[in-house]
């Protein structure tokens, strides 16, 4: 019997619509703090490929880069709720994305 481990993970649902445009990109390990765990993740929402000018879309799952850089699929177009995103992105980062739509959660 193989051994499983059970673990909770907590990924609030951010997509405003099922509609949406999503890429395979390389997400790298550099920058990212590990957690207590010693897993480096890079979290759901996450501007990529950094939170400025150069900003293509946000990730659409949790990625973990802790043995260096993984695949993730990152938005390019969608709907989403800006106040569920992790970190607010920045006024040049929404510019540059232009496929992704705020939507304010009422």
């Amino acid at each position: 019997m193989p051994y499983v481990k059970r673990e909770n993970v907590a990924q609030p649902n951010f997509l405003a619509s099922a509609d949406y445009t999503a890429f395979t990109y390389q997400v790298e390990a550099t920058g990212v703090t590990a957690d207590a765990k010693g897993r480096k993740i890079v979290k759901a929402g996450t501007v990529y490929p950094a939170n400025d000018s150069t900003a293509i879309g946000l990730l659409l799952n949790d990625v973990d880069v802790s043995t260096g850089p993984q695949p993730g699929s990152v938005l390019v177009e969608a709907w989403v709720l800006e106040a569920r995103l992790p970190v607010p992105p920045a006024a040049e980062a929404k510019t540059a994305m232009k496929g992704i739509k705020f939507k304010k959660v009422v």
